[in-house]
């Protein structure tokens, strides 16, 4: 039942991932840069704590109690996926719900399987994988062989998007996605999907902080089985500072470049529904890993749950560019060839996925 739970916990997390763009369609009158931060000021700095108050009494204080470099750590996975929390908005904007999200959550399925072992191979810490490790294991060739068919979907979907730029008039381009350029997007999708998956490196640094929450939960709840539901919320707390960090600084440079600070307060757009959309783009972006924490203390094995939740935004991304029309009057062919690189995506998600499950549990003394 736990696992089934878990499932359906990344469901809905992967759904709110996956939709959290949709509000901001409705944003009117505003520059990207505007209702992306107002949306991220939600994301980042007040749900969060919310959430951690709401479900875990006295988070500050173990945040408080918490090692400097557990904190340091934590925050700097949060700077670099901030990075790639940028950049996959741009990735969007330029690609689309569909195309966008397939590259950008592609990559970071594939490299958030891949680079820890690469780091380990060099720094050996006991109880974690090597690379050496995956290319001699059955379960490791199995998660490298995932990986490879992400880069192969990857490739599809990329052509995908030139058949469509050939396809179609910049003008019809414009009518789905209003500012798609294939070269900017595939770029900015790329390094996004690199650097988003350093969110969850960011929750495997920050675990002390989970662990202690889900001991005092065992604590005070002694007759109760498993794990604590809402152990990471009190990570997520310090793994968006360094998120916030990173956007806020880039978004106020481009309210500067484009002198655009007068959005905040141009009475000529329609303010509260502005700020409303925004703002629900933000609370919703944020339910996508407050759904995570619960599936991953439900379905356990960190990289399993991750890769769980990337195939489920995938689908849903897609939904929506399906709903949005965004490959609206091009041929069968390239239909075709975008729905073959979403599959190929999900089927290396998969890969991956069962790979991590299938990797023996370190035993804890």
């Amino acid at each position: 039942m736990d696992k089934l739970l878990g499932i359906i916990f990344h469901f809905i997390g992967g759904f709110a991932s996956g939709s959290f763009y949709m509000p901001f369609k409705k944003v009117k009158g505003w520059h990207w840069e505007s209702y992306w931060i107002v949306g991220g000021l939600f994301s980042w700095l007040i749900v969060p704590p919310l959430a951690a108050w709401l479900t875990i009494p006295g988070f500050a204080d173990i945040i408080r109690n918490t090692p400097g470099s557990v904190i340091g750590y934590t925050i700097m996975f949060g700077v670099l996926w901030g990075v790639g929390g940028l950049t996959y908005g741009l990735g969007v904007r330029y690609l689309g719900m569909s195309l966008g999200n397939s590259v950008v959550l592609g990559f970071c399925s594939a490299f958030g399987a891949l680079v820890p072992s690469i780091y380990y191979n060099f720094v050996s810490t006991p109880g974690k994988t090597t690379f050496n490790d995956m290319l001699t294991t059955h379960w490791g060739q199995l998660v490298l062989s995932g990986i490879i068919v992400c880069l192969l979907g990857i490739y599809i979907c990329g052509r995908a998007g030139m058949l469509k730029e050939k396809e179609l008039s910049a003008e019809e381009q414009k009518k789905s996605v209003a500012d798609f350029s294939l070269t900017k997007g595939l770029t900015v999708a790329i390094i996004s999907g690199i650097l988003s998956a350093c969110f969850n490196f960011g929750i495997e640094a920050g675990k002390p902080m989970a662990d202690v929450a889900n001991n005092l939960w065992k604590a005070a709840h002694p007759t109760e089985a498993g794990n604590f539901l809402y152990q990471n919320n009190v990570t997520y707390v310090v793994l968006l500072w360094g998120g916030l960090a990173t956007n806020f600084i880039w978004c106020m440079l481009l309210n500067a470049r484009n002198k655009t600070f007068g959005d905040y307060t141009n009475r000529q757009t329609p303010l509260t529904t502005n700020y409303l959309f925004s703002a629900l783009a933000g609370t919703t972006w944020f339910l996508q890993f407050f759904f995570y924490g619960m599936g991953e203390s439900r379905l356990g094995n960190g990289a399993s749950s991750w890769i769980v939740h990337m195939a489920f935004i995938i689908l849903i991304a897609n939904m929506w560019g399906i709903v949005l029309k965004e490959w609206k009057g091009v041929s069968r062919k390239t239909r075709i060839t975008i729905t073959v690189g979403i599959f190929t995506i999900i089927l290396s998600v998969l890969l991956v996925g069962l790979g991590n499950s299938m990797k023996p549990i370190t035993p804890k003394f």
